[in-house]
């Protein structure tokens, strides 16, 4: 899919695409921190429909619930082909020993045998994070590896 990114000098910026039906979708990321969702009219394409005005907050959280599952959703479907691997996401709260410290100090492959693939974070995704990449509250972590790997990366974000 084709996204334009368009600076509103004072502003912030703007992105565009077309979605399936042809309907041309606008994201206004403001400076402030807010975000806009809009369409655009087909018979003029200035005249935009104002569909969603989004906290920071309110929009970290939908891109968590848009952005975190489609990853999952790739990695889940290559496990499918592997017996025995599965993917997991692991969510770093605010009170893990490794928020602020990079990934590379929580040994997770070296400790479990699972791989830390990506991490979710706001609207991004980090692919094939390397050991530098600091880690946030917030931050999702998709996992690759058995169950029981899964979950002992779980058991090191949340305890140490």
């Amino acid at each position: 899919m084709d996204v334009k990114e368009v600076l509103l000098p004072g502003v912030g910026l703007r992105y565009e695409f077309t979605d399936h039906k042809g309907d041309r979708i606008g994201i206004i990321a403001r400076r402030s921190g807010e975000f806009d969702v809009v369409v655009y009219a087909r018979e003029d394409p200035d005249e935009a429909r104002q569909l969603l005005h989004l906290s920071d907050e309110e929009a970290e959280a939908v891109a968590q619930i848009l952005g975190a599952p489609r990853i999952a959703e790739r990695f889940t479907e290559l496990a499918r082909e592997i017996p025995g691997l599965e993917t997991g996401q692991v969510h770093i709260l605010a009170g893990s020993p490794f928020v602020g410290h990079p990934l590379g100090d929580t040994h997770a492959r070296t400790r479990t045998g699972a791989s830390i693939v990506a991490i979710v974070r706001n609207e991004q995704v980090l692919a094939s994070p390397g050991p530098a990449e600091m880690l946030h509250a917030r931050d999702v972590l998709i996992v690759i590896g058995t169950e029981d790997g899964i979950a002992g990366v779980e058991q090191i974000i949340d305890k140490g």
